[in-house]
Parts: C-alpha cells; sequence; structure tokens
C-alpha cells in the first residue's frame, strides 16, 4: 500500500511540476491555433460570399467600385467589366476585382450635386 502512495505522489509531483512550467504556454498557443482556424473559416466564407456576387454580375447591374464610383454594368467579358456612369453614359474599363458590391437601390446625383435616390419618386 505504502508503495503505491509513493509513486501516485511523485506521478503527481511530475504532472502538476510539467503544468506549472508549460500549462499557460500551452493554453495560449491551444488559443491561438483556435483564433487562427475560427478567422481562417470566415475569412473562408466571406471569400465565396464575394466570388459568388462576381459571378452574378450581368449587364444591368448597379454596381460600386473599391474607388467608390458608381455606375451600371453594360458587359461582362471574362474578368472584364464595362461599367457606365454619369448622365453621359461615359464607359469605364474595370476587372472583376475592382467591383465592390452590387447595390440595391441605384443613387444618382443631380447636376448641383444633392445625391437623389433613383427609387423615390421626384
Amino acid at each position: 500500500m505504502f508503495l503505491f502512495d509513493g509513486m501516485s505522489a511523485e506521478t503527481g509531483n511530475a504532472i502538476s511540476g510539467f503544468f506549472s512550467q508549460f500549462g499557460l504556454p500551452l493554453i495560449l498557443i491551444a488559443a491561438l491555433i483556435i483564433m487562427f482556424v475560427l478567422s481562417a473559416r470566415s475569412n473562408k466564407k466571406r471569400q465565396k460570399q464575394y466570388q459568388s456576387m462576381l459571378d452574378g454580375l450581368k449587364a444591368g447591374s448597379r454596381v460600386r467600385t473599391i474607388g467608390g464610383i458608381y455606375g451600371t454594368v453594360t458587359a461582362v467579358k471574362g474578368d472584364v467589366v464595362f461599367v457606365s456612369v454619369g448622365p453621359d453614359k461615359v464607359r469605364l474599363v474595370f476587372t472583376k476585382q475592382a467591383i465592390a458590391s452590387i447595390e440595391d437601390s441605384p443613387v444618382e446625383a443631380t447636376l448641383d450635386g444633392e445625391i437623389v435616390d433613383s427609387s423615390e419618386k421626384r
């Protein structure tokens, strides 16, 4: 009986000594790994949503570019998007990656600089 008590005490001291020395760094490393995995999953989900948005681009879609230019897509050819902007329908050429979002309600600026929501009646 005494033999086993001594062995368990030595084993217990060895285990508690290990965790007292390496416990906190192991917990921090585990927390960092969990944060990295969760971040990678959310980034992958966001990238998939963005790619599906880009795949849904078609003529007539109202878009906003990464530079803040609002316009209407006139054509999509491969990785190139043709966007018309302004009252004069100036045609600009962008890559698909330059499109930040597809807008639900078109926003237009009047000639005096006032911003008007096109879905509202004037």
